[in-house]
């Protein structure tokens, strides 16, 4: 039998459940996709096309700076099916599943600890929003499309991972 792709993976199941329908003898009102495992295995499925799309983009970036200086790595995370993590001058930003439906990003520094001015800046407020979570949801569309959100807004990975790339760059290059 012909590898069925990834994008029609759901068929697997549709074929599955007729088949177990037709030893039993009865019909099950209920085959059709299960939420819940649709719901997990698309959070993992967007996880990966993001660190996929950072992989890429953090080669071609490496690929052009002329110095070995302040390339951009990325990690998996221990433990974890589809967590990474990009890492560069001792800024790290995590991408990981917080629940089925919701992925986090999260931006750390882990450099010298340091007493900061009591007078906040424009740098420091930008810097301290950049280190605040970032939650992309799961929103179900029509047929039961499921879209990416930022705080109720449609997003796409390409944008989420340009936007995302720049501001660590810009961050771990201080």
């Amino acid at each position: 039998m012909e590898k069925i792709s990834e994008r029609l993976s759901w068929i697997r199941e549709l074929v599955k459940a007729e088949e177990q329908m037709e030893d039993i003898g009865m019909v099950d009102m209920s085959t059709g996709l299960d939420p819940r495992k649709s719901l997990q295995q698309e959070t993992l499925k967007m996880l990966q096309d993001l660190k996929n799309q950072f992989v890429d983009s953090a080669t071609a970036f490496n690929e052009l700076k002329t110095s070995a200086l302040g390339r951009i790595k990325i990690y998996g995370i221990a433990k974890t099916v589809s967590d990474f993590m990009l890492f560069r001058n001792g800024y790290k930003m995590i991408f990981s599943v917080k629940e089925p439906g919701v992925i986090s990003i999260r931006f750390n520094f882990i450099g010298p600890q340091y007493i900061p001015s009591q007078i906040p800046t424009a740098a420091a407020s930008a810097t301290q929003s950049m280190m605040e979570e970032v939650l992309l949801e799961a929103k179900m569309g029509a047929f039961g499309e499921l879209q990416w959100t930022y705080q109720g807004q449609v997003v796409k990975t390409d944008s989420i991972v340009k936007y995302n790339m720049t501001m660590f760059v810009k961050e771990s290059t201080k």
